[in-house]
């Protein structure tokens, strides 16, 4: 037997107690992030735009979204794709107007669907109106709005760090004689957050945005705010839960919204830090133990590793440990900076659709709130470009010359830049077989897939059994059944290297969930313990009415039952 890895957060009611707070909005409800350039386009500029979204809210609706991540709309030179802010309180002409901008909220919210907007403060752009000052000289105002430093006693940078997208983090500015520390990008300058103008500044944005109605932040490598310059401490610094209290204490508290933290470095020993309920930070923080288990240790994400299931499940069952009664879990396997979890972690070719299905089967059943990307609920998959020229992605091209001169092949580099680039999940959303895929009746900012004849939203909506349908079961199972959003998650036979098995237990529920990832059938004896008689909730290949003690599972089949938890059949499903 193993030991129960979740339950019900103390102090929040899944029942009907006399006097029982209620149960926050966002643990119920699951969240669908958009890539606005890549989602819709209006008005024919193959850059998708906010009218464009604002057209394919029923589709959202339809498939159940309780909110929509929408990634950065700000007025922005583009260079990372709007990661790098000019403006934080005026929106990209190419993808519309505030009034554009508010529409959405108000036909959002009249689908009973939030807009949570992308906040991305560790960095501004190098075209903001304060750095354009803060480069002017010493005394500019804004200068001490960004991180200056004299150079080495040789003139170069003031230390060895290296910038996220390649090359040195400083660059030097002739006018003010120092180096700015930029960890990304020579065009995205990190703000000083030492600073408190600088966060009155954005204190008052974010009051701003939310007295526009929307429905919270998520926060752009948020775990880099606190750095300590000179200490050499740039992830989770001494000063980043000061600064986050501040944050909820000046504009979070007292606010029905949500507020999710992106942070590379957190960890299961520092996570309820950010999230924790006496904390007054956070309510959930994006964390990527199980993305960085696939990569290289020494060359990173461009020469993955192969998928190792046991590995995959030792992460996200030690992250469901850490937020057994406190916090809360951000579930997700792909976002706008990661391949396609179908093409990553399942079967694009055969399998597609139910290897899709089975990996929204194991993480939508789990405790959390749930992200579906733009195009995953079709079963989308990673892009195959040939040439470096096909790629857009500031990071891969920065990358580009650097690993070649260290040593890889360029055949080998854009091989590792088709299984784990950033590009996967911006090609354009697939709508139709149409040529522009729906997308738009332009020509595209960046290419299509060339599959999107055959998986396309009309033709995967069209199919009773598609994915679509599979991810609206789920994604109503949470919404209905307590026992999904707040049940105690234990994990089963965690050494089997092709099923993945968990239990929730609620009340006297119990779903259980149990997945073949792999591509082969498998003879599976669960534990006697799991054995039961139940009801069953979702499935990818044949309904199953019972856990026995011997099962034949096929490649890629997952399903849930549900039963009391003495293993008998629940009254109704």
């Amino acid at each position: 037997m193993h030991d129960d890895l979740s339950s019900d957060p103390a102090g929040d009611a899944v029942g009907d107690a006399p006097g029982a707070r209620a149960v926050p909005w966002w643990q119920t409800a699951t969240g669908y992030q958009v890539y606005p350039r890549s989602f819709c386009d209006s008005d024919g500029d193959g850059i998708g735009d906010i009218p464009g979204i604002t057209s394919k809210l029923d589709h959202l609706a339809d498939l159940g979204i309780g909110f929509i991540w929408l990634s950065p709309v700000y007025a922005s030179p583009m260079a990372d794709n709007g990661y790098d802010i000019a403006d934080y309180r005026a929106i990209a002409p190419e993808f519309g107007t505030l009034d554009d901008f508010d529409r959405l909220v108000a036909e959002a919210k009249a689908r009973g669907i939030g807009i949570v907007m992308d906040l991305v403060v560790n960095h501004s752009s190098s075209e903001h109106a304060w750095f354009r000052s803060a480069c002017q000289g010493r005394d500019a105002p804004f200068h001490d709005y960004y991180i200056w430093r004299d150079p080495a006693p040789d003139g170069g940078p003031p230390d060895g760090r290296r910038a996220a997208f390649g090359g040195s983090a400083w660059s030097f500015v002739a006018e003010v004689g120092q180096y700015y520390l930029h960890l990304f990008s020579p065009a995205q300058p990190d703000l000083n957050w030492q600073n408190p103008g600088l966060r009155a500044e954005i204190w008052d944005m974010m009051r701003w945005w939310l007295a526009r109605g929307i429905a919270g932040f998520r926060m752009d490598v948020i775990s880099l705010i606190g750095k300590d310059v000179d200490g050499g401490i740039d992830e989770e610094g001494p000063y980043l839960h000061g600064f986050l209290q501040e944050m909820h204490r000046e504009v979070l508290a007292g606010r029905d919204l949500v507020s999710i933290g992106e942070s590379w470095s957190v960890s299961p020993e520092t996570a309820l830090m950010y999230c924790g309920r006496d904390r007054h930070e956070l309510d959930m923080v994006f964390q990527f133990a199980h993305v960085k288990e696939g990569w290289d240790p020494v060359h990173g994400k461009f020469r993955p590793k192969p998928f190792d299931l046991v590995a995959f499940k030792r992460v996200m069952f030690d992250w469901q440990a850490v937020m057994t009664n406190d916090g809360w879990n951000s579930l997700f396997l792909t976002n706008h900076d990661l391949p396609r979890q179908v093409s990553k972690y399942g079967d694009d070719g055969e399998y597609r659709v139910r290897s899709a299905k089975a990996l929204a089967t194991l993480l939508h059943l789990m405790k959390g709130t749930p992200f579906v990307y733009q195009g995953e609920e079709i079963g989308m998959t990673n892009a195959t470009f040939t040439a470096i020229s096909q790629f857009r992605d500031l990071e891969i091209l920065g990358h580009h010359a650097e690993s070649v001169a260290a040593g890889m092949s360029e055949a080998e580099f854009i091989a590792g830049a088709n299984v784990n680039g950033r590009d996967n999940t911006r090609t354009p959303m697939q709508w139709t077989d149409a040529p522009g895929a729906g997308f738009t009746a332009g020509t595209p900012w960046i290419d299509i897939n060339d599959n999107h004849v055959r998986i396309n939203v009309a033709a995967d909506r069209a199919d009773p059994d598609g994915v679509f349908a599979h991810y609206r079961r789920l994604i109503a199972l949470r919404r209905e059944k307590r026992v999904i959003s707040h049940g105690a998650l234990t994990p089963w036979h965690e050494p089997h290297p092709q099923v993945m098995v968990y239990t929730r237990d609620l009340d006297g529920e119990r779903v259980t969930m149990i997945a073949n990832v792999s591509g082969e059938e498998v003879r599976f004896a669960p534990d006697p313990a799991l054995v039961a008689q139940g009801v069953c909730l979702v499935h990818n290949v044949a309904p199953r009415d019972a856990v026995t003690s011997d099962l034949a599972l096929a490649p890629w089949e997952a399903f849930a039952l549900l039963s009391r938890a003495d293993g008998t059949t629940p009254l109704a499903a």
